[in-house]
């Protein structure tokens, strides 16, 4: 069954606007924090509900909040991302335009918990309509007391700031974000073993929490409800609820908020009712377009962060791609490393010229050209990418082709062979291949 825990009242009707948001608990969690939790008890309650940062690394949001400094002198900041750039990742979107009172209570409640006062959400600046409501939104807190100084008579304060992106994939990486977030270019920062983390040394060198969306949108429930109650859900490593982003080849895509743990195959078959026209699945990317692939046989795999990876790929954004006989795995894979090519924030030279290399290679694949040993340069040149990039961006650019070598590799044989794609009837515009 689907666990609503971030979607519980995405449907209802004018829940972007604050009246509606609190006659439906809206700010209640907040309330509670304020009037009888200390912020250490918040920090707690999201400790033990084993909540894991659901932007892709899963690293779980108590620790991450308990590293913050305690010095009440010091500034401190919360970060959100919202920029959501992962091919195939849709969920944050759904909750800017349909709840965003929903994440400023989340911010609220995080910056209650770490003693921060400034807050800014980075949002992608293609997410318009998401952009205004939470303008209106913030305005409605303001007005209301939820923010601003002397916050429902507790002497807290908060202010939260729109930063609006520029469309960077790679301003998705935590260093990248703040870089651009100070009016730089959207690099990622070195990381030293050594080197302070950003809750520690972030924005402006200050304490910053940084979060995504929908981890932020799930405190609110917890600190409500309780981190027992979150665990109901999932697994023991895995707890709580996970919104899957289903695009491509099946007859329902959409958001689905559902309990961790719940299998790849349930998910398509009787959430989104099956593959479209009732073909042959071939495919599934079960994480956005940075996961390894899945071959049809993999998909009785449980969707949570240890089993995906037992599984060979990563539970990541929760994104699932789903790809049916139609699909040409080599258009595929050449549409996924256009994309990587183009993004490449191009500081360090194993991404820069390694994305460059690898488009380059799967052009001359995909237009007729291949060759031989083609296939074993690709692996060659994404090995030289592999844990030498700057950030992680590298070895996510690899994944599509890494993974679709490794999975079909007869497919990408027999396209070099016959300069043309194995599948007879390929889902592709008109004219991206011959």
């Amino acid at each position: 069954m689907e666990a609503k825990t971030v979607f519980v009242n995405t449907d209802v009707p004018g829940i972007h606007n604050i009246d509606v948001y609190t006659a439906h608990g809206g700010y209640e969690a907040f309330k509670k924090a304020l009037g009888e939790m200390a912020p250490e008890q918040v920090v707690e309650i999201v400790l033990n509900s084993g909540l894991r940062g659901r932007g892709g690394a899963g690293f779980p949001t108590g620790r991450k909040w308990g590293s913050v400094p305690k010095d009440p002198t010091i500034q401190k900041y919360v970060v959100v991302n919202a920029d959501e750039g992962e091919p195939g990742t849709f969920k944050d979107r759904e909750i800017l335009n349909k709840n965003p009172h929903e994440l400023i209570e989340g911010i609220a409640l995080a910056a209650y918990a770490v003693g921060a006062t400034v807050s800014y959400i980075y949002i992608r600046g293609e997410f318009v309509e998401g952009y205004h409501l939470l303008e209106k939104a913030l305005k409605q807190a303001y007005a209301k007391g939820f923010l601003g100084k002397n916050i429902l008579g507790s002497g807290m304060k908060l202010d939260i700031y729109l930063h609006r992106g520029a469309g960077s994939y790679e301003c998705g990486e935590e260093t990248a974000l703040m870089n651009s977030l100070e009016g730089g270019r959207g690099n990622p920062r070195l990381k030293f073993p050594s080197a302070p983390f950003p809750t520690v040394s972030g924005i402006f060198k200050k304490p910053t929490v940084i979060n995504n969306v929908e981890t932020l949108c799930a405190v609110p429930h917890i600190v409500k409800n309780g981190a027992d109650w979150y665990k109901q859900w999932g697994t023991e490593r895995s707890p709580g609820s996970k919104i899957f982003s289903v695009s491509g080849h099946v007859k329902r895509p959409g958001n689905y908020d559902l309990p961790l743990g719940t299998s790849l195959r349930t998910i398509l078959y009787d959430y989104c009712g099956g593959i479209r026209g009732d073909r042959q699945l071939k495919a599934v990317i079960p994480g956005g377009s940075s996961t390894p692939i899945f071959r049809a046989e993999q998909i009785d795999v449980a969707m949570d962060y240890e089993s995906v990876a037992a599984a060979g790929s990563m539970l990541g954004s929760g994104a699932i791609i789903v790809m049916d006989e139609t699909t040409c795995i080599v258009w595929a894979a050449w549409k996924l490393i256009r994309f990587y090519a183009h993004e490449s924030c191009g500081k360090c030279t194993p991404c820069r010229e390694g994305t460059y290399w690898l488009e380059k290679i799967v052009d001359r694949i995909e237009y007729g050209s291949g060759r031989p040993e083609d296939l074993d340069l690709m692996l060659d040149v994404s090995d030289n990418i592999s844990g030498k990039a700057f950030c992680p961006f590298g070895d996510a650019a690899i994944a599509p082709i890494v993974s679709t070598i490794k999975q079909f590799r007869s497919e990408w044989e027999y396209h070099i062979q016959e300069r043309r794609c194995l599948v007879e009837n390929p889902y592709q515009p008109v004219g991206t291949s011959v």
